[in-house]
Parts: C-alpha cells; sequence; structure tokens
C-alpha cells in the first residue's frame, strides 16, 4: 500500500513517489499531467458529525477547464454518504447508508476504485462503535492525478468541511474493519520471554495475562497516514504498569483496573483507548511521522497481551466472519473466514472520552 498524499488544515503533503519512507513507486512526476488518472487507488477522510439534522459537503473539488472534473461526498441527515464523480459529460453517483446520526460521532469514509477490473467500494466506518458498512460498485470513476493534487496542496480549491480533520489518498485498494495498533517496537511478552510486536508470528505463544500460553492465530501490519484515528500517542512508564515506554495507536485499548476503576464503573476493569489518555504527562500525542506502520495479533477469545508490563487489547472481530463482505475488505482478506475465530462482546466496559477523563481526575486525585 502506497500513500501519495496526507492533507489537513496544517499540513499538506503530496509526493508521486510515495510519502511511506523507504517506498519506491512506478508512479513519477511526468505521469502529472491534466488527463492523468490513477487508474487504482483510495482516497478517505475521517469527520466528526455535527449532529444539526442539515445535510452538508464533507469534501469535494470542482473544475471546469478545461474540461469538467469534480468529485463530491456529502452527508445526508438521516445517515447516510452521497459519493457523486464527475468527469466530462460522465457522472457516477451512489450512496451507502449507515445510520450515524448522533452528535460528535465520528467517522471514516474511503472510496476505493480498480478502474481496469470494472469494480470499487464505498466504505463508512463508525470508529468508536467499530461498526462497518460497505458497498461494492461497478464501473467507478478513477480520480485525476492532477485534482488530488490540488486538492491535497490547495486548500483554497477545495471544499472540505470543518468537521473533517484530514484526508488521504493511496495507490492501492485500502482495507476496512478491524484494525492494528501496535508499532513493530512494542515488546509483547511470549512464551521465550519479551519480543518485539514486529517479530510475532503466527502459532508463537503469548503470555496473556490470566489465560496463560496462547497461540497467535494470525499477525496484521498495515501503514496508515498518522492522523485522526490513526494518530500514534506515546504511553510514558512507569504508569498504566509500564517498564518502558511504548508507542501505539489513538485506539488502542488498555486494560485498567484499580480502587477508582471499581468505585466509578462497578468492574474490576475497564478498557480504554489511548487516545483518551493524552495528558501531556502519562500519555502524549507521537507527531513524528506523516504515516505509522502498526501490527497487531488475533488471538481465539481476543485475550490480552502485556506490551512492557501493561495488559493491552489484541485484534477483535467480533462476528466479522459471518459477514463475507467484510471479510473480503479487511485485513484477513486472505483467511478461509470459516476458521476466523468469534469474539464475545468484550467483558469490560470501552469507555468514552469524558469516561476517561473522570476517572483520570479520580486517579489523579
Amino acid at each position: 500500500m502506497a500513500w501519495i498524499a496526507v492533507s489537513d488544515r496544517n499540513r499538506q503533503t503530496f509526493d508521486l513517489s510515495g510519502i511511506e519512507q523507504g517506498r519506491a513507486q512506478s508512479l513519477t512526476q511526468q505521469d502529472l499531467t491534466p488527463n492523468s488518472l490513477l487508474a487504482r487507488g483510495s482516497i478517505l477522510f475521517e469527520t466528526k458529525l455535527p449532529g444539526d439534522g442539515r445535510p452538508r459537503r464533507l469534501i469535494g473539488y470542482h473544475r471546469d477547464h478545461p474540461w469538467v472534473s469534480s468529485l463530491s461526498v456529502q452527508e445526508m441527515p438521516s445517515g447516510g454518504i452521497v459519493l457523486v464523480v464527475t468527469q466530462g459529460k460522465d457522472v457516477f453517483h451512489t450512496v451507502l447508508e449507515h445510520g450515524a446520526v448522533a452528535q460528535a460521532e465520528e467517522l471514516r469514509v474511503t472510496y476505493s476504485w480498480d478502474a481496469p477490473a470494472r469494480w470499487g467500494r464505498l466504505s463508512v466506518e463508525r470508529i468508536a462503535s467499530g461498526l462497518v458498512f460497505v458497498k461494492e460498485l461497478r464501473n467507478p470513476k478513477p480520480l485525476l492525478l492532477s485534482d488530488l493534487r490540488i486538492m491535497t496542496l490547495d486548500p483554497l480549491q477545495r471544499q472540505m468541511d470543518r468537521g473533517v480533520s484530514f484526508f488521504a489518498v493511496s495507490t492501492d485498494i485500502e482495507p476496512v474493519g478491524p484494525m492494528p495498533g501496535l508499532t513493530s517496537a512494542v515488546p509483547v511478552l511470549t512464551a521465550q520471554g519479551y519480543q518485539a510486536a514486529g517479530h510475532i508470528r503466527r502459532g508463537d505463544l503469548i503470555r496473556s495475562p490470566g489465560y496463560g500460553s496462547v497461540p497467535v492465530l494470525a499477525v496484521v501490519k498495515r501503514t496508515v497516514p498518522a492522523r485522526g484515528s490513526f494518530s500514534p500517542v506515546r504511553l510514558r512508564a512507569p504508569y498504566f504498569g509500564l517498564q518502558q515506554d511504548i508507542i501505539v495507536g489513538a485506539k488502542q485499548r488498555l486494560r485498567i483496573g484499580g480502587s477508582a476503576v471499581e468505585y466509578l464503573f462497578g468492574k474490576q476493569n475497564v478498557l480504554v483507548p489511548a487516545g483518551h489518555l493524552i495528558n501531556g504527562i502519562s500519555a502524549i500525542r507521537y507527531d513524528q511521522s506523516e504515516v505509522v506502520t502498526y501490527c497487531q495479533v488475533l488471538m481465539p477469545g481476543n485475550e490480552p497481551l502485556l506490551a512492557a508490563g501493561a495488559p493491552l487489547e489484541t485484534l477483535y472481530l467480533g462476528r466479522m466472519r459471518r459477514k463475507q463482505t467484510l471479510c473480503s475488505a479487511g485485513l484477513l482478506a486472505e483467511y478461509d473466514r470459516s476458521r476466523l475465530p468469534e469474539h464475545a462482546a468484550p467483558a469490560f466496559p470501552v469507555l468514552d472520552h469524558f469516561e476517561a477523563n473522570t476517572l483520570a481526575e479520580l486517579r489523579a486525585a
């Protein structure tokens, strides 16, 4: 997977050689002409719903010369995404319902296309709940490289709603669904002692707290823009039981216990996304690159692992294997879905941002 563009309101990067370190791509600057198409790729963005019940354009671009070319992604009040791509007299239009209308709910929208195969996909992920909505497309329109370049580098020539945190462009079909959240250097406790997460392989035994040695069913990896829900977070020792600092994704969940947890939530433990823990002391933003590579292990029963002494959640699938479209769109597409595990609902509550802040204040008191 190769990312060639990432843009938000503060930083814009566009590079046809690939913005990932050590990546070499077939695209060159010579390909950047008004009629050059990105025949296969994806555009991805994240947005927060305002909950005001009004339709709005999330992201878009339009030009009239030397011919008409436009992209428009709009949000419907009823909870749906409308995608319209225009090239000259050709117009491609599709709608995907997702049902999210709550205020401040975060969505990740991905439009992928493979023009030679006449196939595409529009997906909406409700980030907090993990719900994924996928629609396969016939004869989708590819996007012009020159349009993507202008959209990325010239904020004045694009439309981007204030709720959109960033958008990015890839030269590949980007997966959707459950995502990894450990950087490769994070030490994970195995039957042979601590090993870097990036070195763990299928069949290795993980020492899971409360479960003993559990075999790894699969290892997934993905490179993503270091923005939005993908943003890296540095968790600092000795907080959370850590023996050293580690860097994880903002949505990587930690298992936290103690008297404050039992007092507030009536449970022995809770699960907290790392991004909710950012306070400038025990957890800080790690803004060092445009992209970041994460990995994670899949366990039979979603058993936790110990990362430098702190208990972290492993890849959670729920009942994903019952949904063929979702399985084929995710990082585990190459696996026989009948052999994928089913994970029960998390045994502990997952805290939202407000609950995490309340817990942090009580623990600090």
